[in-house]
Parts: C-alpha cells; structure tokens; sequence
C-alpha cells in the first residue's frame, strides 16, 4: 500500500509546471512576509540604537518626550537633583538637536542628528566615540557617523584620506575629526556627535541650563526600580524618570502604536499570508479536480475520506517546506541589497525564520482543508 507522503509527492511531480507555479507562488508569499517583518524588525532594532549606547541605568526625560528624533528639553537642575538621591553615583547630560549638515562636495544640505556630551562624563558606549571625544574638547570640531546615508557626502572616504572633512552645520564652519559606527534609523538618516560647548556653537539659541537627556548611574548594588520610584517622588513632574529597558521600550511602543508604519509592515504581512493561501489553494483545487476519477476510484477500492484527506495535507507540506526554502534564499538575497542602499539592521533571525516557517505551513494547510470540500464531495457512483 502506497503512503499518503509518496502519493502527495507522485501527483506534484507529475504536473511540472502546475509544481513550479504553485512552488513560487509560495516562495513570494514567503519572500513577502519576510520582507514585511524584516523591515519591521529593522525599524525597532533602528529606532533605539542611540538608547542601547545610552551609559545609564536610568534615564531622566522631558514629560513632553515622545520619540528621540524630536529633541526635547527640560532643566539641567533637575540631574543635579538626581544626583543627592540615595543609590545614585554620577549623572550626565547629553544635548539633542536637529541641525542642517551641508554636503562636503556638492553644498548640498539636509537634516543631521547632533548630540553634545561632556568629554568627562561617560555617556555613548559606541565605538569610535570615547576615543574621538579627546579631539572633539577643541572648538568646532565633531564626530561622524560611517554609517550614514550616503547623501551626506562621501565623508568617511575623505576623512581616510585626510583625516579632516571641513564641511558646514547650520552655516556655522566644523571639522569632521573622527568616525564612529551607530547606524541610521528610519528617524534618523545621519548623526554627528560633540562636546557640550561645541554643540552650543553649532545650535545657537539653545538655552544654557537645558537638557535633552540625563542620564543616572547608580551605586554597585542600588535597586534600579527602587531609585527610579525615589527619583520620581523627589523630582517635578515637568521630567519623567525611566530604567533603560523602559526608555527603549516607550521609544518602540511609539512607532509600533503612534505611527502608521507598524501597523502597515504588519499589514503587508498578512496580506502576504492571504496571497499564498489563494495561490496554494487554486493549486490543490485544480489538482484535485483533475484526479478526482482516480480519488474516486480509491474511496470505491475503499479508502477513507480521512487517508484521502492526508495525502491533500501532504501535498499541503511538501508545498510548504519546498517554497519556503526557495523563499528563505531569496530573502536572504534581498535583505543584504537593502541593508546595503538603506544601511537598515536587516537580518534573518533564526526565530523569525521558524515564525515564517510555521506561517507558511499554516497557510497551506488551511489552503488544503478548504480545497478538500471538492474531495469529500467525490462520489464513485456518480463519477462512474
């Protein structure tokens, strides 16, 4: 007695093109949904790379705060409040703005991120920016980002040739005199970082005691939550108090909640899901249609409409699993295009591969026991 699995392989095989069809099919919807998550994926991971490099145990933001690529302000006394509070050991501020960075060629200008940090206060963990800092203490003198948008001007090559790019921000003359790697986001094309009195010189009118962000490091042993609750009693409530988990989790929560784009990646996804159900279904559909004599004739030798209706969830799998391998490769293709033109975290996951594994199986089984009301409707009697 023939297995269903080699049954459901037999049939496939013996239509090449139908196979082929059905097989991309599948693969687009694979490629699709992977694309949808990727990209969404990309945007959290994005959004919060200056967070994740944030020096802090907490973090002391404007009650206004929303998102870190629409700076905010609030007063620098309030860090110097934080640090009389039990448990804490240092503080230190760091200064955000939106400045208007003028391409080193072309004159070209557009929208760059600035951050201004104490020298002597640890701040950023990211390569590049602790030792570049010592050359940022002189005037008018800043850090790049190497993995900014290329629009900003081909920066990185020039400074490698002459270890100085003398370029403009907000028509206020600087010197690129180091790189560092961070990484764009979908707020953030480009960023430059600097020392507090040089960011000054660059966003002129930027009130000497604010603050875009204070950052508190605690005592070895202090209760993060414990201080934070303490921090939030003691300050006003024109700042908020978070632990750093919490800050990258608001920040993700707003572009997952308060902006369209989660919502549209998620949306791409299941309408790929639904793409793949249509195609695998119109395939098991007309596969069923064109051997219904011989199903028929199997029910009649006596073959149960549940033996039968494996052999369709069979075909169901084998569908699923071949597709998704020929999707999953061409992911992985274009992933490594769009990490390249948009210098986004885009990356197979191996968690997010088995999700789109268990989804694209899904979606063919459902596929499949829609298609199979044309075969439990098969009757020998009135076939023959």
């Amino acid at each position: 007695m023939i297995s269903p699995a080699r049954l459901a392989w037999l049939q496939l095989r013996r239509q090449k093109t139908r196979f082929a069809t059905a097989l991309a099919g599948v693969a687009f919807a694979v490629v699709l949904v992977f694309m949808q998550l990727g990209f969404r994926d990309a945007l959290f991971r994005s959004a919060v790379n200056v967070h994740r490099a944030l020096v802090a145990d907490l973090l002391i933001v404007p009650s206004d705060y929303n998102l870190l690529a629409k700076p905010t302000r609030f007063a620098r006394r309030r860090l110097w409040q934080a640090l009389g509070a039990p448990g804490v050991a240092a503080i230190s501020p760091v200064h955000t703005a939106v400045a208007r960075w003028k391409h080193p060629v072309t004159g070209a200008t557009r929208d760059i991120f600035v951050m201004g940090v104490d020298p002597a206060r640890p701040a950023l963990a990211i390569p590049g920016v602790e030792a570049g800092l010592e050359r940022a203490r002189y005037p008018d003198v800043v850090l790049f980002d190497r993995f900014s948008r290329p629009e900003f001007g081909p920066v990185p090559e020039l400074f490698e040739r002459q270890q100085e790019v003398v370029t403009e921000v907000n028509r206020h003359q600087l010197a690129v005199r180091g790189l560092y790697e961070l990484g764009t986001s979908f707020g953030i094309d480009g960023s430059i970082v600097t020392s507090e009195q040089n960011f000054r010189r660059i966003v002129s009118g930027y009130p000497e005691g604010a603050v875009g962000l204070g950052l508190v490091r605690l005592q070895p042993g202090a209760d993060p939550i414990a201080v934070r609750d303490e921090l939030r009693a003691i300050l006003d409530r024109d700042v908020h108090v978070l632990t750093k988990a919490e800050y990258i989790e608001q920040e993700v929560a707003y572009w997952a909640r308060a902006t369209p784009i989660g919502f549209i990646f998620t949306f791409g996804s299941i309408m790929g899901l639904v793409v793949g159900v249509i195609v695998v279904y119109q395939i098991l559909f007309a596969d069923i249609s064109d051997h219904l004599a011989e199903y028929a004739t199997l029910k009649a030798m006596g073959y149960t409409n549940r033996w039968l209706s494996v052999v369709v969830v069979m075909e169901a799998t084998i569908l699923a699993v071949v597709g998704y391998c020929f999707g999953v490769v061409a992911a992985w293709q274009l992933f490594g295009v769009t990490r390249t033109a948009t210098r986004l975290p885009m990356v197979v996951a191996p968690a997010r591969a088995g999700l789109v594994l268990a989804l694209t199986v899904l979606m063919c089984w459902v596929s499949g026991l829609v298609a199979l009301r044309k075969l439990r409707a098969a009757d020998p009697a009135e076939i023959f």
